[in-house]
């Protein structure tokens, strides 16, 4: 009898050890789920899907725009608002990274992108520094830019708009004089990437359809972003409240949560541009997961290949350019930065899960 007792408390001995090594393995399980799956700061999850991309009807569309065609995407995180002076510090300090506004410029490189037999300039223009905002006192001829446009030297991204001028107290403003390289150099150190322009039209519509601005057509535009208010671009009521850049956050989010997918800064895309690239869509009866075409093409500067820019930013006004609708595009140079130009980043599941392994 007492070997039998014996044998029977050896047993269940066993099986509590064995029950006690199986939830500590559950528990180790959920953990690392839980882990994986938890948000990323700052970050929201756009589940994707199907949606129409471009218009045909909107009277304010440029012809690239158009023509509309079907587009299926996979879910993906994006940054809930573009990324900031504080964040694009953080990086810079970690890496010792050197944008592209703070460098000379190679005429050897940018004569490419220039008509043959263009002069060099004199040493004195080819000098680092950016393109910033210079508004005239007066109203201008809409078609030159060169009548609101100035090259400063000592221009970038701490200095947004010359020297003097610094970011110091506008750690939450949206970093701008940033090219798409830098951009993209930004995104590869956090683990991210930039949005393809398909993902961010997507995101932009904040799960409403047939609507013409991420908040849906209120045209009450100093109550939904940061833009122009009064005549562009000589003078500025600042109805919305600013005059250049806003902090980000100032305004109400889209329906997906996404601070400024109208007005406030230009935003860089993934995509290269080309004027017939929509037109190529169209052909097919589903676009999925496009990453853009394989080369760029500009009619109006057809030697220069640029970038897609979304989101329009606060020199946009229904006179001039309408860019904060959510099909409007816009189209740079990569390795330009500009003061009303800045991004935000993306990541597929896959990516944020590899980088909390790391």
């Amino acid at each position: 009898m007492q070997y039998l007792i014996h044998n029977f408390k050896k047993i269940l001995l066993h099986q509590i050890i064995i029950i006690a090594i199986f939830l500590l393995g559950i528990s180790s399980i959920n953990s690392q789920t839980s882990e994986v799956t938890k948000p990323p700061t700052e970050m929201v999850w756009i589940t994707g899907g199907e949606f129409i991309m471009g218009t045909d009807i909107d009277l304010q569309r440029r012809s690239d725009e158009s023509p509309t065609h079907p587009v299926k995407l996979d879910g993906f995180w994006m940054d809930i608002t573009e990324v900031t002076n504080a964040q694009f510090a953080e990086f810079v300090k970690a890496t010792g990274f050197v944008t592209e506004a703070e460098k000379k410029p190679d005429w050897n490189e940018l004569k490419k992108q220039l008509p043959p037999n263009t002069p060099q300039p004199p040493d004195s223009i080819l000098v680092a520094g950016a393109l910033v905002f210079d508004p005239p006192a007066y109203a201008v001829d809409l078609n030159n830019i060169g009548q609101w446009w100035a090259w400063i030297p000592g221009a970038n991204w701490r200095h947004p708009i010359g020297p003097g001028s610094s970011i110091s107290g506008k750690e939450n403003f949206p970093v701008t004089q940033v090219s798409w390289d830098d951009a993209v150099a930004f995104c590869t150190w956090a683990g991210k990437r930039l949005p393809t322009e398909a993902e961010w039209e997507f995101a932009s519509r904040g799960g409403l359809q047939d609507k013409k601005y991420p908040w849906g057509d209120d045209k009450n535009y100093a109550k939904h972003a940061n833009t122009w208010d009064g005549h562009f671009p000589d003078k500025n009521t600042k109805e919305d409240g600013y005059e250049l850049v806003a902090p980000v956050k100032s305004y109400d989010p889209n329906g997906y949560g996404l601070y400024d997918m109208g007005g406030n800064v230009w935003e860089w895309c993934a995509d290269w541009y080309h004027m017939n690239y929509y037109s190529e869509c169209a052909q097919q009866p589903l676009t999925i997961n496009p990453q853009g075409p394989p080369k760029s093409f500009d009619p109006e500067e057809p030697t220069i290949p640029k970038r897609v820019n979304r989101g329009g930013s606060f020199l946009c006004n229904d006179s001039y350019c309408s860019s904060y609708r959510v099909t409007a595009r816009m189209k740079t140079s990569p390795d330009t930065g500009l003061q009303h130009c800045g991004f935000r980043s993306v990541m597929s599941q896959q990516q944020w899960e590899e980088n909390n392994r790391k």
